[in-house]
């Protein structure tokens, strides 16, 4: 188990978040597990990648956050081939439906207990 926070670390704004939210289906949980693993270590590779956040419910409903410097940056990562592959995959066996939505950060704060400010 790691010690990474579910928070991504980011720069300050403006900076471009993909929204994914997705439900899941009941059927088939061979791979998903693996290949999400492995999305997520293709993206940090990613020119342009800033980090990412995400979480699942028990019903199988979840959202991940992915946070790019640039649009650009956003269509390469469409277009790398081992990304194009694993959306295929996903929706063969492993979606009921997603959303996708993208947008420009342009402002962006928090809080947190320890008295530091989130950006």
């Amino acid at each position: 188990m790691h010690n990474r926070s579910p928070f991504a670390t980011l720069p300050a704004a403006p900076y471009y978040i993909v929204a994914f939210s997705s439900q899941r289906t009941t059927d088939d949980d061979t791979g998903y597990g693996e290949m999400a693993g492995q999305m997520v270590e293709l993206a940090e590779k990613q020119d342009g990648f800033l980090g990412i956040e995400s979480v699942r419910d028990a019903s199988g409903f979840g959202i991940t956050n992915s946070y790019w410097r640039d649009e650009e940056s956003i269509r390469n990562w469409k277009r790398n081939v081992d990304h194009l592959a694993a959306q295929k995959q996903g929706r063969a066996a492993w979606y009921e439906t997603y959303a996708l939505r993208i947008a420009r950060v342009e402002r962006a704060y928090g809080f947190n207990t320890h008295g530091t400010q989130a950006r």
